[in-house]
This record gives structure tokens, sequence and C-alpha cells, in this order.
């Protein structure tokens, strides 16, 4: 089966693409993140994590769009509310390459963080899914989120 899996940073990916490979899935990385401000912090996460997925042998699928002045107008009305608009955006744009490029399904290394909400990030994650047919993947990633950011200092991500 193979799965696009959407991807924040290098140090949030190691265990989920660690877990997905234990399962026999084949992944390619899916770069897309109009969210991460300031530009220096987006360029950081998007060099980091091309580099590591090269170090695997993975195919990173690069949408390069710094976009902060969208995303500010968007989220400005209702800030409170703003990660919401941050999990829409970047999993719709997940599951449309997704579908359109016969991948059996997709998923986001969101999920291994204990700081996000995991019930909201699946909810808008099938939701997208259905919208463009091609399966969510769901998986609880975070028991090994403390292990993976060892891990990523230790690599120097």
């Amino acid at each position: 089966m193979k799965i696009l899996l959407h991807a924040c940073c290098g140090p949030c990916s190691i265990k989920c693409i660690e877990m997905l490979r234990e399962e026999g899935l084949r992944l390619d990385l899916f770069w897309y993140n109009p969210n991460i401000h300031p530009y220096t912090e987006y360029r950081s996460r998007r060099d980091t994590l091309a580099g590591y997925a090269k170090d695997l042998g993975l195919e990173m699928i690069l949408v390069d769009e710094y976009g902060l002045r969208p995303f500010v107008k968007a989220v400005a009305p209702d800030i409170e509310n703003r990660c919401g608009h941050c999990y829409r955006i970047r999993l719709e744009t997940a599951a449309r390459y997704a579908a359109e490029h016969g991948y059996d399904g997709f998923t986001t290394t969101l999920h291994v963080s204990p700081y996000q909400n995991q019930e909201q990030i699946r909810a808008v994650g099938e939701e997208m899914g259905a919208l463009h047919g091609v399966s969510y993947l769901y998986r609880d990633f975070s028991e090994r989120f403390r292990e993976g950011q060892r891990e990523g200092r230790g690599r120097g991500l």
C-alpha cells in the first residue's frame, strides 16, 4: 500500500516513518506547510526534512508556498480557531495530491505531537479524504513523540 505522509518537519517525521514502515507501507513525504513562520523557521524545517528524506531514500513532494499573508488573513478574524484552519488547508492539499497521483491513502505527522488536537486532525483528515476520494490513514504516533525528538536532536535535525 502506498501512502502519502504529510510532514511538518524532520524530527516529527522520524517515528511516524518508522511505524508506517513497520506495517510494510511504502511512503512518500509531502511538504505543504504555509502556516510556519517566520521564514527562517519555514526554510529550516523544509530543508531539514528534505535532507532526512534523501538520507532515507524517500521521495519528497514539495509544495513550496510560504504563505504568511494568506494564512494571517484567513485566521485573523477567528484567531481562537486558527488550528482548525491550519489542519484543513494542509490536509486538503495532501488529500487532493494523494487522490490525483494514485496513492492508496494519506496521513500526517501531526498525529505524533501531544500539543495538537488529535481528534480534530483525524476528523479533518477523514473529511478531506472523503471529499477527494482517498482513504485517510489514522495512526496514533504520539507514544513515540519524545523518542523521536531525542533521535532528531541526535541526528542534528
